[in-house]
């Protein structure tokens, strides 16, 4: 029986969906200001939050950490990952209390699907969210691997650990996708290492008769900007990643359809594409146009992008929706090569910064007083870290072309990107009310009762003999902190008022992911290196 504390941060974005959390959609920013009954007293709080937050903007930020120390939050964030690994761990595991998990993943369906990353304080390999992790973190290393310095093999290292991985579930059957593997409805019953695991390890994929082209797009777009990361270093896997993201691409392309409609309860309410698979079929074909230079990606783009979402607005970037990322991605086509076609992207690029700086035309976002972006109750850092991320690669793009942008008559420049972006990530990394670190690791005060299975249970090296399903829950219901450190674990974060509950049973806040810190680490890297 699947218990009520357990579910997936991303549960609650369907019960957003309904209205039932917050009264407003997730994946829009814009308060419903049909009703007049808002009370002066509150129109009186948001002036003073928007002069605040106005005042905070306009004004050069004084940096609270040093380079090194954004170097430090670079390593710790990267670092992370080990702590996801599933698979056979290599003699060089740095987060020595983990072991091998998952070792016959796939096995009873004749398939090798050994390895990747549990998507955040579970056992369950879902496709999606690692798909959306590989893309931001190969983006991270494209944009700003310069700046990583001793942490770009690590980096590289943590895509690799999910690209070998995104190579078995799309090559190994013939116009096949495997997209999941663990059962979550059992998983979420139990409080269990990985290493222990003993839920069904069932496989889901999608297929020409059960599309999935949202998660089979999202996955070309990782392959894609994977094949960018190892141009150089590796030449011959590179161009097997791009080989593989042009039949992912394809297949995504010819067989249309979400794969909530195809497997539904499997991957709903965890991560349902809300969003349709529009925007990841844009996404995609920009990344291998990007890749490759293919023209026949550049016409795709051309032909469908008004039919795949370029038109709309679309101001949350997450592992759901990628309109975002794809039009930033696509306006440095026309900065660097002023090309006429890809002035529609600049235009909807520009929107998107504009509904974040306040004080502009177009300012949609909402911040807490503590001044950090604030989107949902749950998991609300990883809207955080990826506008941040996407904030800095806009002001990289507009440095270089010498461009601004304009939000009516405001003019927002590169500094004026940088330090907003500085200002979320220092709140991440301790400049915030509370004073703790969200960062775990990282600091002297920060989150140690996270909601994670193998942080939260004792080592399987400190106590080899098994733990059981339910036998589990007297750690998780323990006041202990865990035993074992997730260094760079970037939890859900506070709430809408800058409160923070350091409590396992808190899965909203205190649940890390690895699409949480992916992006997170492109910014660290950037601000490392100022």
């Amino acid at each position: 029986m699947r218990r009520h504390y357990d579910y997936c941060p991303l549960m609650n974005n369907l019960l957003y969906k309904h209205n039932i959390l917050n009264h407003h959609n997730p994946y829009t920013t814009k308060r419903d200001m049909t009703s007049t009954s808002i009370s002066a007293t509150t129109l009186y709080v948001h002036f003073l939050l928007f002069i605040v937050t106005f005042f905070s903007f306009n004004h050069q930020l004084s940096f609270a950490f040093s380079s090194q120390e954004y170097h430090e939050a670079l390593e710790k964030s990267i670092l992370f990952f080990e702590g996801q690994r599933s698979g056979r761990l290599p003699y060089n595991q740095k987060l020595t209390w983990r072991g091998d998990s998952g070792l016959s993943d796939g096995s009873s369906y004749h398939v090798d699907l050994v390895g990747g990353y549990y998507d955040a304080g579970d056992n369950i390999k879902f496709g999606l969210p690692m798909a959306f992790t590989t893309t931001l973190l190969a983006w991270s290393v494209i944009e700003f691997g310069s700046s990583m310095h001793d942490q770009i093999d690590n980096a590289r290292e943590a895509i690799r650990w999910s690209t070998d991985y995104l190579l078995k579930a799309a090559t190994t059957t013939p116009d096949t996708l495997y997209v999941k593997v663990g059962e979550p409805s059992m998983e979420h019953g139990c409080w269990e290492r990985p290493e222990d695991m003993d839920t069904p390890r069932n496989v889901y994929k999608v297929s020409p008769q059960n599309p999935g082209s949202d998660v089979a797009g999202e996955t070309a777009a990782a392959l894609a900007a994977s094949s960018l990361v190892f141009k150089d270093s590796d030449p011959a896997y590179s161009s097997k990643l791009l080989i593989a993201a042009i039949n992912v691409f394809h297949f995504a392309e010819r067989y249309r359809g979400s794969y909530n409609d195809s497997l539904n309860s499997v991957v709903c309410p965890f991560y349902c594409s809300y969003s349709g698979y529009n925007d990841e079929l844009l996404w995609g074909a920009s990344w291998i146009y990007k890749a490759s230079g293919i023209s026949s990606y550049l016409e795709f783009i051309q032909s469908n992008g008004h039919t795949l979402g370029a038109d709309g607005d679309g101001y949350t970037f997450s592992w759901d929706d990628k309109r975002p990322g794809t039009k930033i991605l696509l306006s440095n086509e026309f900065l660097e090569k002023n090309s006429e076609e890809f002035g529609l992207y600049k235009a909807h690029a520009d929107s998107y910064i504009c509904s974040l700086v306040p004080g502009t035309s177009g300012f949609q976002a909402q911040y807490t007083p503590g001044g950090v972006l604030y989107k949902g109750s749950a998991s609300n850092l990883q809207y955080v870290t990826s506008t941040t991320f996407l904030i800095l690669i806009y002001a990289k793009y507009l440095s270089s072309n010498g461009g601004v942008v304009m939000c009516g008559t405001s003019r927002v420049t590169e500094t004026n990107l940088i330090n907003l972006a500085k200002k979320q990530v220092d709140y991440i990394l301790g400049d915030n009310p509370t004073k703790m670190s969200y960062m775990v690791g990282f600091g002297e005060r920060y989150p140690n009762h996270i909601h994670h299975r193998g942080s939260s249970l004792p080592s399987i090296h400190e106590q080899p003999q098994k733990i059981s399903c339910n036998s589990g829950f007297q750690f998780f219901n323990s006041g202990s902190p865990n035993p074992n450190v997730l260094v760079g674990a970037i939890v859900g974060g506070p709430d809408s008022h800058d409160n923070f509950f350091d409590d396992r049973n808190n899965y909203q806040q205190s649940e890390p992911a690895t699409y949480i810190n992916a992006p997170f680490v492109g910014a660290l890297a950037f601000f490392s290196a100022q």
